[in-house]
Order: C-alpha cells, then structure tokens, then sequence
C-alpha cells in the first residue's frame, strides 16, 4: 500500500487482466525455476564473489520477484471493466474502442481506451489518463476533439464508439 492509503482500485480490461495472469504462470512456473537452477549452476562453480553468471542470475531472480510481486499487488486492485456489458450510448468511456478521422487528411485511427499495464501505441491501445485518452473520456459520437501530438494540433471528429 502506498503511503498507508487504501489501495486504489485500477481499472482494467478482461483482456488486459488475462493476459497479467498468463504473465504471472509464466514468471512463477517457468521462468522462476529457469533461474533457481541457473542460480545452482552457477555456484557449482564455486568462489561466489568472482561469479558473473551468479550474480546475473541473481539478479534475474531478484527482477522476476519483483515483477511477481507488482502483478499481485495489480490484480488485488484491479477493477474489471466488461465494456460489453454497459448500453452504448455513443460516449467513450473506459474499454470503449474510438473511431476517429483525421479532418485535415481524412486518416482514419481506432483506439481502445485501456488502463495502465495494457497501454501499447504500436497496438492502438492508449492509457486513458494519457493526454489523448483524457481527451477522449466523456466524449461523444460524432464530437470534434483536438489533439495536441508532436507534430501540433490535428482536429478529429468521432466517427464510432464501440463498446466491443
């Protein structure tokens, strides 16, 4: 818990907690034992203190927990959104998939607006505390957003909300 705070609860897609899951069977069933055994090898070959491949091993282990323990601490939390279950009434909200056209060149985008641990530009997927999802949230079907990139401004109309 952070600062003695009650634990937030964070929001997240099926799909999103699914795959936190699949992660965590990962990190505990296959790569743990991987780096139990790597750290034995590694001490068979004796003086510790000059054993890069312990160290390096070690320090995997000490990642790995890490990354155990925060996927834990995110499905404590997590808030399970099941976008398909709301009535879609054309407003983005959290999980909802946003057509958007570029009214200067006419390019057509989809987003998902996802949380934090799914966020992923290159998969459309956009944190919605990001300035382009804060933009989005709350918006409706067929609104004219802005939206500040490195490149300046670009002017969107919201053409679909899909709650899918």
């Amino acid at each position: 818990m952070q600062n003695g705070n009650r634990m937030e609860k964070e929001p997240i897609t099926i799909n999103g907690l699914k795959k936190l899951k699949d992660e965590l069977i990962y990190l505990k069933e296959k790569k743990r034992p991987e780096i139990i055994s790597a750290i034995a090898e590694a001490r068979s070959h004796g003086d510790l203190k000059e054993n890069a491949e312990y160290h390096a091993a070690k320090e995997q282990q000490s990642y790995n927990e890490g990354r155990i323990e925060e996927i834990n601490d995110i499905i404590a939390r997590a808030n399970v959104i099941d976008i398909t279950k709301y009535s879609n009434n054309g407003k983005i909200i959290f999980g909802s998939t946003v057509d958007l056209e570029n009214l200067d060149t006419g390019e057509k985008l989809a987003y998902k607006i996802v949380g934090k641990d799914e966020a992923d530009l290159k998969n459309k997927l956009i944190y919605f505390q990001s300035p382009v999802g804060k933009v989005l949230i709350g918006k409706n079907k067929n609104d004219l957003v802005e939206i500040k990139t490195p490149a300046g401004i670009k002017n969107f109309e919201i053409k679909d909300v899909k709650y899918i």
